[in-house]
């Protein structure tokens, strides 16, 4: 037990023999929480650095650089045997470290809102061998924040609005200014907000910065903007804090505290008495200092005089009443009108009520000026009945018109011939008496409707019309009949009373009173015991059984006769047939078939078997038929079984010219006549019979060329055809042969510019290279030409 004793005094005696330690310099006092970082008991630590942090003012202006702090370790006797170093953020060229003496300096001035702290690394190493005397530790240089930054509205200027005639104290709006230093320390990031313009119509809370109003009954028709000015200023408002300003554009926002006004009391307007119902007689305006809605006017006729004869409507545009007619005027009946109308806002402000009421009254007269009008009838349409195939010249109705002018003219009637083309009706051009002009046929036409239009015989250009609708009643003259071809069907298991088919009838008459058909059996077919006839009293009638057992076998099809019966004057009537056949149904009533070759049908092989096995069959059958056709297509041989396509062979050249200037890139030669060249020909190109093949075996007969005595060029085709027709050689198509001759013996001679027969030797074209530039390649090509292409005498 001694032994362990004395053996951890030892370790513990050479561990703490070389603390180190780093020294603060003077600065501010450290909190509680710093005191206790910095306990002497706790900044030991065995062989590490002790941890700390030092502080260092930002934007220092000193001469000399700014002293940090200073690093010292145990083991450092004062003989100049340890050297420290410096790692981390800023090592070097922000901070530096004195080797020997282990102080710390900042090189230049700092700035806390680029960078708030710095961590390095610092160690001790022996001077000689650089071996570590203690281990690498990590510490921390903060930079102490300064009043450097004034406080700024990061958003302004701004913009807000106010309802006017807000009360004092109304929110506008908040604004917020940002101090970039510390808020932590000191007072540098301490904002207090003020008013500098803007006052006494609104204020401002120094702390929260809230914008409210100052002074009651703002009107904006008086003043709408106001601009305010706002400083924030930093250090808590004290003097020498940094300051900030802003803009606030406030607008009053409009509420309906304007009633609308007349700018007179009495309007007077006229009116024509022929103006239509709907016409726009004048226009009125009450005007309202209010913006937007509630500038809205609505305007009303006050009940009296005229509200039965006039309307107002208000204008969207510019908010004037539009005073409209609703009725037709009579100068004759009145003259004049006098009514009141009221301006009123559609959007009223409850707050505003105790100011009175918001609207205005003004009188308006209206004067009904005399037109010379029209005759009007006395009803303003006619509805007249007459019985189809009536004589012509019956008297179906009459209309009236009358003149309500003072002069009271006579008026005379006539139909609109648009209205009735094809003359069913004719009038009393005086009386206004219609009547019939042709046999009328309700089947063919139902409804006429025709326009009588009544003149004024004092002034025949003030017509008026009116609509007649003739409705043409109906005579019983036709039978009714089935409604549809009918075929019903009987299950072999019906039972006797069973109703197996409803039915009912139409007729093309048209009663008034609606159709009322009755049915019953044909005499003829009293004695049928199969089926009869039942009415059921609403139009349609039933086919019942009277038994039971009916047999495909026995009897396929049934005819039952039926007699139909309308309730028209006279009373007309028709027998239908009904067809019914016999089928075979399921226990339950449903159809299975009514086909008679079906009871024939091998039991237990259903229709879907059969349709099954039909189709099978089908698709075997094409199989077959696609199999031989393969089989013999493979049979036929192609006519092409080689790789060689017999067809015209195109031989492409990518050969390009040399342009117009390349006058010996080809031999002129080849566009003279082919009389003049015929040696050069015969000599170079005698066994040459094609341009496009080359024949394997020169079998055929040599080509000849043009007779120097050919005189048409009929001749030479015709000669180099029967060429190549004997020609063995010649490849089986067709092939572009070009003959570079003209031919011979035209009255208008040759008209190439070239003169491929004979060039005329004494032409001279030196005088073409007097001709400049632009010339001189065409005075070449004519050289060249008379070399290649000599006349007679050469």
């Amino acid at each position: 037990m001694l032994t362990r004793n004395c053996l951890l005094l030892f370790l513990w005696f050479v561990f703490d023999k070389g603390s180190l330690s780093l020294v603060r310099p003077p600065g501010p006092p450290l909190s509680r929480s710093r005191l206790g970082k910095e306990n002497p008991r706790s900044l030991r630590v065995k062989r590490g650095w002790v941890w700390n942090q030092f502080f260092v003012l930002e934007e220092y202006m000193g001469s000399d650089p700014q002293y940090v702090g200073k690093l010292h370790t145990d083991l450092d006797k004062g003989e100049s045997e340890v050297k420290y170093t410096l790692m981390g953020e800023g090592a070097g060229s922000i901070f530096t470290i004195d080797a020997t003496t282990g102080d710390i300096h900042a090189l230049r001035s700092l700035d806390r809102e680029v960078k708030p702290y710095y961590t390095l690394r610092a160690q001790a190493v022996d001077i000689d061998t650089n071996r570590p005397l203690e281990p690498e530790s990590e510490f921390v240089i903060k930079v102490q924040d300064i009043n450097d930054n004034e406080p700024k509205f990061l958003e302004g200027p701004y913009t807000a609005s106010v309802p006017e005639m807000s009360p004092v104290g109304t929110y506008v709006m908040q604004v917020t200014a940002t101090d970039a230093d510390d808020p932590t320390y000191g007072n540098s990031a301490r904002v207090v907000y003020s008013i500098l313009h803007g006052q006494p119509y609104f204020s401002v809370d120094p702390k929260t910065g809230i914008i409210r109003t100052a002074l009651p009954n703002m009107d904006r028709e008086v003043k709408e903007q106001y601009q305010v000015l706002i400083q924030a200023k930093d250090m808590g408002g004290q003097l020498g804090g940094l300051a900030g300003t802003t803009t606030i554009n406030i607008t009053l926002s409009d509420v309906n505290d304007n009633p609308p006004r007349f700018s007179k009391s009495f309007f007077h307007l006229r009116v024509p008495e022929s103006s239509a119902v709907g016409f726009a007689v004048g226009r009125i305006k009450a005007h309202d200092l209010d913006i937007g809605k509630n500038a809205e006017v609505e305007y009303n006729v006050v009940p009296g005089d005229g509200d039965n004869m006039f309307d107002i409507l208000t204008s969207e545009h510019n908010q004037e009443g539009i005073i409209i007619l609703k009725r037709p005027l009579d100068y004759e009946t009145k003259k004049a009108y006098t009514f009141k109308v009221d301006a009123s806002n559609a959007h009223l402000d409850p707050r505003f009520h105790s100011l009175g009421a918001f609207k205005d009254t003004a009188t308006v007269k209206i004067n009904v000026l005399d037109v010379d009008e029209p005759p009007v009838f006395t009803k303003p349409s006619y509805e007249m009945d007459v019985y189809e195939d009536s004589p012509v010249g019956d008297i179906i109705g009459a209309v009236t018109a009358q003149d309500l002018d003072a002069s009271n003219s006579p008026v005379r009637y006539s139909i609109d011939w648009k209205s009735d083309l094809d003359s069913y009706f004719d009038i009393d051009p005086v009386e206004g008496t219609i009547s019939t002009n042709e046999l009328l046929d309700r089947e063919h036409i139902a409804q006429h409707n025709i326009t009588i239009v009544a003149t004024k015989l004092s002034n025949p250009v003030l017509t008026s019309r009116v609509a007649v609708t003739i409705h043409v009643l109906d005579v019983n003259e036709f039978s009714p009949e089935l409604a549809i071809p009918y075929e019903s069907f009987v299950c072999e298991n019906a039972k006797v009373g069973q109703v197996i088919q409803t039915f009912s009838a139409k007729d093309q008459d048209l009663p008034q009173n609606g159709h009322k058909f009755s049915f019953k059996p044909s005499e003829k077919d009293i004695n049928n015991k199969n089926f009869t006839i039942r009415d059921f009293g609403n139009n349609t009638a039933g086919i019942v059984t009277l038994q039971s057992g009916f047999r495909r076998r026995s009897q396929k099809i049934y005819f039952l006769p039926v007699v139909i019966q309308d309730s028209g004057y006279p009373v007309q009537s028709s027998t239908g047939i009904l067809i019914i056949r016999v089928c075979g149904c399921e226990s339950d009533g449903s159809l299975l078939t009514c086909s008679a070759e079906a009871i024939f049908l091998p039991v237990g092989l259903s229709t879907g078997a059969l349709i099954a096995i039909l189709l099978c069959i089908v698709i075997l059958l094409v199989i077959v038929v696609l199999y031989v056709g393969l089989r013999r297509q493979n049979k036929k041989e192609t006519l092409m079984t080689s790789k060689e396509d017999i067809r015209d062979n195109v031989i492409h050249y990518d050969d390009e010219g040399g342009g117009e200037e390349d006058t010996h890139a080809f031999d002129m030669g080849t566009l003279c006549n082919p009389k003049v060249i015929k040696e050069k020909l015969l000599k170079e190109n005698r066994d040459l019979f094609r341009r496009d093949v080359k024949p394997e075996t020169k079998t055929g007969k040599n080509q000849l060329p043009v007779s120097q005595d050919s005189a048409d060029i009929c001749n030479f085709i015709n000669q180099r055809l029967k060429e190549n027709d004997v020609d063995n050689s010649a490849p089986p198509y067709d092939s572009l042969a070009t003959y570079a001759y003209e031919g011979e013996g035209s009255v208008a001679e040759s008209l190439s510019s070239i003169e491929s027969l004979v060039v005329d030797t004494n032409e001279d074209y030196d005088y073409l290279n007097e001709w400049g530039p632009r010339f001189k390649t065409l005075a070449g090509i004519f050289g060249d030409l008379l070399q290649y292409c000599p006349g007679p005498a050469s």
